[in-house]
């Protein structure tokens, strides 16, 4: 299913805009396997080194429904959530949002006010939780990212416009990565 490809963790960086691998739905993991919890260390690790509050597996690569996350910025706030979806959402709000999958680019996205997420955690046991404010707006951007959507989608037609350079800029970057690695 989602996570039968060999995974080295170690060698797991962030992905950036335009990666088609962003823009990928990710598939549900069938099992929650000891590579499975070494990736989640892992991408909590990539996530704080990054000064992040989130990371869905397809900003590393993998196309797992998966994501960590941590508002709190303590040890004690990590979160690992598998095959998460959104149950319930109520109200909206906007705020502006960043992505560490598209660095340099921040715009105002409207979101739902309070969330409620249903998924398993790493010993393969359901959870349901609720979320308000900024822990509602982390899980909407992970599942967002589960779903191959990314937060310029969500922009203003004026936040697209006011962005343009920097994606541009990401695009030409990237072009020059990938030409590399055919040769």
């Amino acid at each position: 299913m989602g996570c039968c490809v060999q995974v080295d963790p170690g060698k797991l960086r962030i992905i950036h805009y335009p990666d088609p691998r962003l823009r990928q739905p990710a598939r549900p993991i069938a099992e929650v396997t000891p590579i499975v919890r070494d990736v989640a260390r892992r991408m909590l690790e990539l996530m704080v080194q990054a000064d992040g509050v989130g990371l869905a597996a397809p900003q590393v690569g993998l196309p797992w429904r998966m994501f960590v996350c941590n508002s709190t910025g303590s040890p004690n706030g990590n979160l690992v959530l598998i095959n998460p979806r959104l149950t319930q959402m109520v109200g909206s709000m906007d705020s502006e949002e960043g992505c560490l999958s598209i660095p340099n680019v921040r715009g105002t996205v409207r979101r739902a006010a309070e969330v409620t997420i249903a998924a398993g955690d790493l010993d393969g046991r359901p959870l349901e939780m609720t979320g308000r404010e900024l822990v509602a707006r982390i899980w909407q951007h992970e599942c967002d990212h589960l779903d191959g959507r990314l937060i310029i989608d969500r922009f203003s037609e004026a936040d697209k416009i006011r962005v343009r350079r920097a994606l541009r800029q990401l695009e030409s970057d990237y072009r020059p990565a990938r030409a590399a690695v055919r040769r």
